[in-house]
């Protein structure tokens, strides 16, 4: 069998923490690629190249990061690498994967992992997420299908994967959707044909600089937020409305005033915006009216990076209604 190349970027996070000076200290990353790497012993089914190219908690990751991560990974394909691997931390690790599959334009696959337990525990789950990222990326089976999430065996779509749980090492979930596929004796599994993805979005010039603040509806909630963030020159906004696309009508009202692009999603955690079933103000028919635009099936936080992206570069309020109907829709 021929031996494929695999790219391997790390990044930080859990997988890569190692005790500080004393156990009051808490682990910190610390860990390279070449480290990760040496865990899993030099049997590799694939070759594999790796870089250190941050070393930081997800909670830190930002978009200078990701596109130096996304420009590595397009000189590796270059190269030759049959796929990529991006190595970080959990808590944001479902808006990298969506990141790339926004902005990936090969086929070749990128596949994002971490561990819930830091390589000090025991049981510690980094080495064989990894193993799985590995293998999943070297699959030809794996090309096509945009940037995936491996996890705890399961192979997950960047569009529906989410973290789920705070701490339990199976902690990503594609509700409703479910995996689209699993590891098992050293090779990947998917239950479907490649679907069809929407292009790539340019972002070689992209400029994301600016707040685009992500806010959850609630109850007795007057609009007040919504208004101080406006005011402080958000660029956009993401609400996470309660149910199919609801909010207050304080909300509402300011919603009706806003001047840049207002997108509404569902905060339930599955499920989709509606478009025509209420009619009160503040329902999800009123707010399109008044020019706020529906996520979909997209939950907020995969919202948020892609009213990001699409103001980063340049998109006008009819191409970000028309990216948010393609990706967010099922149809």
């Amino acid at each position: 069998m021929t031996r494929v190349l695999v790219a391997v970027a790390a990044l930080g996070g859990t997988i890569s923490m190692a005790p500080g000076r004393s156990l009051e200290d808490g682990v910190v990353p610390r860990l390279t690629a070449e480290d990760l790497l040496g865990e899993l012993g030099a049997h590799l089914p694939m070759d594999v190249t790796a870089a250190t190219l941050a070393g930081i908690s997800s909670a830190s990751m930002d978009y200078a990061t990701l596109l130096r991560t996304r420009a590595w990974g397009l000189e590796q394909v270059a190269a030759g690498a049959a796929g990529l691997v991006v190595v970080q931390g959990t808590d944001t690790l479902e808006e990298t994967a969506w990141f790339f599959e926004l902005t990936w334009p090969h086929d070749v696959p990128v596949v994002v992992t971490g561990a819930m337990r830091n390589p000090s525990l025991p049981s510690a789950d980094g080495p064989a997420n990894l193993l799985a990222a590995l293998t999943v990326a070297a699959s030809p089976r794996s090309r096509g299908r945009g940037a995936l999430v491996a996890f705890n065996d399961d192979v997950h779509a960047a569009r529906w994967v989410r973290k789920a749980h705070a701490s339990h090492v199976e902690a990503f979930s594609s509700n409703p959707a479910g995996p689209l596929g699993l590891v098992a004796e050293g090779s990947v599994h998917y239950f479907h044909p490649a679907p069809s993805r929407a292009a790539a979005v340019p972002v070689d010039n992209a400029d994301f600089a600016g707040l685009v603040p992500l806010l959850e509806a609630g109850i007795a909630d007057s609009g007040e937020l919504l208004s101080l963030v406006l005011d402080a020159g958000a660029r956009g906004v993401v609400v996470a409305a309660s149910g199919v696309g609801h909010v207050s009508t304080g909300t509402a009202d300011v919603i009706a005033a806003a001047e840049v692009p207002i997108v509404i999603a569902t905060r339930t955690g599955a499920g989709t915006t509606f478009r025509g079933t209420y009619g009160f103000h503040g329902s999800e028919s009123s707010l399109i009216k008044m020019g706020a635009t529906m996520a979909g099936w997209l939950d907020p936080r995969k919202s948020r990076v892609l009213l990001q992206v699409l103001l980063a570069t340049g998109a006008s309020p009819e191409a970000i209604e028309a990216e948010f109907r393609l990706r967010g829709d099922l149809d």
